[in-house]
């Protein structure tokens, strides 16, 4: 009876050792597609308030590499006062973690990187004024897949909102 119960104890513990883990491929022609929401800011013309809207899309160009573009809007303020609105646009480019630290789902995806936009802002009232210029944003971020296509994302970053959060699209 004991050799029984090694016998199966041991079946399982092989079955168990050679199971494979998937990671999340990041090859040539993955497609990401992120939608969301951001907060906060920095400085006097993106920290003043409001909840922004942004998109970014994310296009595999090699391993654990994507390029892409982003896109975000921002307005505040009340219309007898003060109304402050912002606007960004601009190109990305990430690498994507998952196989440097090895990790053993398919579910995940951690990447960091940077990109050059263009960033807008302009309010009214009494007068009006408008600020634009070129800068070089960074941004930290991860992904969470719920099922093969459809996850959350949150990400850090110093683009028209500190913190972006939302839904992402894999193609």
């Amino acid at each position: 009876m004991k050799k029984i119960h090694f016998s199966i104890l041991l079946v399982i513990a092989l079955l168990a050792g050679t199971q494979s883990f998937a990671q999340m491929a990041i090859d040539k022609g993955t497609k990401f597609i992120n939608l969301g929401i951001g907060v906060g800011g920095y400085g006097y013309y993106s920290g003043g308030g409001g909840i922004g809207l942004n998109a970014a899309a994310d296009f595999g160009v090699a391993p654990n590499i994507t390029v892409g573009g982003v896109i975000g809007y921002r307005s505040y303020g009340s219309v007898a006062t003060y109304n402050y609105s912002s606007f960004d646009i601009g190109a990305r480019g990430s690498y994507h973690f998952n196989e440097l630290l090895n990790l053993s789902t398919d579910k995940a995806d951690l990447y960091a990187g940077l990109g050059l936009s263009y960033f807008s802002f302009s309010y009214g009232g009494a007068g009006f004024d408008n600020y634009g210029t070129v800068y070089v944003p960074i941004h930290i971020g991860g992904r969470y897949f719920f099922s093969e296509k459809l996850g959350a994302f949150a990400e850090l970053g110093s683009s028209l909102a500190t913190l972006k959060l939302g839904l992402t699209l894999k193609f």
